[in-house]
């Protein structure tokens, strides 16, 4: 049934088929496998753009190669912003919007991105994969039952020690593929195509200084989402709290009467977070909040905390249950100065592509065409689309085939890959079919 479904989409959609198109010059894959092994892991806090300078070891490689593949107008900003364009060739191209497609450079900094060593693991036939240089490192079928539709798929890995990278050179890979097969291939009708590869997704600060004027498009799609078919047209709501509690040093063998140990406070207001509003214990559309880092000294102490959520009364729920928690630390620590600082990170975009729906329609009839099912799904996180989105470039966000972003058990699979950039290249079709 699946198999007639399949063939009739083919037949309806005025996509190629592989015999009348020109190969790109190089595969997804074997992209993929290359930029994977390039360090562009992020930092935070830093006061730079981008916030490491290894991120532009692969800025300039991808300029680079998109002049070889004949790209127009690339460049690389100060802040390692890498642009391009390829114009459209259509009879007029004025009819259809500039499209852009944007992913991201940098790997997180939660796991190391150095000597990364992807492992493909060819014809996977099932059952639980053992990555080779650490084997307590397993992606089990248990805990990951989208394996159970790869069968016969090469998956890609890394060894065990690092993580893989394909958040988000898996996008940049599809993207690269997607512009080398439409420049081999004049007879795929398509508007002008404009893409970007950012620093510091990461870590939050490279898409500030993203030039959507310059830009040149009227809409953009981040490829940096994870299972196939996923298409995300809402973010959460997203701010950032800091409690710092202010005590007083002294020498601990004169400290009576004196000391007023700032870490008894933080322990008691750590103490204080619901179980049931922390990370490990939500899912679906429940937000959270998450202590997830911060220092610990006798003068002073600093607690950061994640609010995450959809709903964005919920999410003033959320920092107003914090706030009340310093109350009742402060009560019980009375000579420790408490205070808390709440700043906003990015809106859910969904308040704003929801007056644009053809965006993530035409997205999903692109997925069709390439034999997929593909589903809307909101993302338990962000995107640099969420910040695009409120400053004037509507950006959903679509798959790349990915899983298990920002630890040791990422993987993506060859089909993942070749399905997304078949994607992306039916998605600009589809926009030109619309100018007609």
């Amino acid at each position: 049934m699946r198999f007639v479904l399949i063939i009739g989409l083919l037949l309806s959609a005025p996509a190629f088929t592989s015999a009348q198109k020109k190969p790109p010059k190089e595969p997804a894959l074997e992209r993929f496998m290359r930029y994977a092994k390039i360090d562009t892991q992020s930092k935070e806090d830093q006061e730079t753009v981008p916030s490491t300078r290894k991120q532009l070891s692969l800025a300039s490689l991808l300029a680079k190669e998109l002049k070889e593949i004949g790209a127009d107008n690339v460049r690389v900003s100060q802040f390692g912003i890498v642009y391009a364009l390829i114009p459209g060739n259509l009879a007029d191209n004025s009819k259809v919007p500039v499209v852009g497609f944007i992913s991201h450079m940098d790997t997180s900094p939660a796991i190391s991105g150095a000597n990364v060593v992807p492992v493909i693991h060819k014809n996977y036939q099932g059952g639980d994969i053992v990555l080779p240089r650490d084997q307590t490192q397993v992606i089990t079928v248990e805990k990951n039952p989208i394996l159970k539709e790869m069968i016969g798929d090469d998956i890609i890995t890394a060894d065990g020690t690092t993580l893989l990278g394909s958040d988000d050179k898996a996008g940049i890979a599809e993207i690269m593929t997607m512009i080398d097969t439409l420049l081999q291939n004049p007879q795929i009708r398509h508007g002008t195509v404009a893409l970007a590869f950012t620093p510091d997704e990461e870590v939050g600060g490279g898409i500030e200084k993203f030039d959507v004027k310059a830009f040149g498009a009227q809409l953009a799609y981040t490829v940096d989402g994870e299972s196939l078919g996923e298409i995300s047209n809402e973010t959460w709501s997203a701010r950032t709290a800091t409690v710092t509690f202010k005590g007083k040093s002294t020498h601990p063998g004169t400290a009576k009467g004196i000391m007023i140990n700032a870490m008894y406070a933080l322990g008691d207001y750590l103490s204080r977070f619901p179980t049931e509003m922390l990370p490990e214990t939500t899912e679906g559309r429940v937000g959270f909040v998450h202590p997830y880092g911060g220092t610990i000294d006798v003068e002073e102490s600093t607690l950061k905390i994640l609010l995450r959520d959809f709903d964005l009364s919920v999410l003033e729920a959320k920092e107003k249950k914090l706030r009340e928690m310093v109350a009742q630390t402060q009560a019980r620590f009375p000579q420790v100065k408490i205070s808390i600082e709440v700043k906003e990170n990015y809106k859910n975009m969904k308040e704003v592509l929801k007056d644009y729906p053809e965006l993530t329609d035409n997205a999903l009839e692109a997925a069709r065409r390439s034999g997929l099912k593909p589903t809307i799904k909101a993302i338990r996180g962000g995107t640099d689309g969420a910040n695009l989105t409120f400053r004037g470039l509507p950006t959903p966000d679509i798959f790349t085939g990915g899983r298990n972003f920002h630890g040791k058990l990422e993987f993506n699979s060859r089909r993942g890959l070749e399905k997304t950039t078949e994607t992306l290249i039916n998605l600009v079709q589809v926009f030109a079919e619309q100018g007609k």
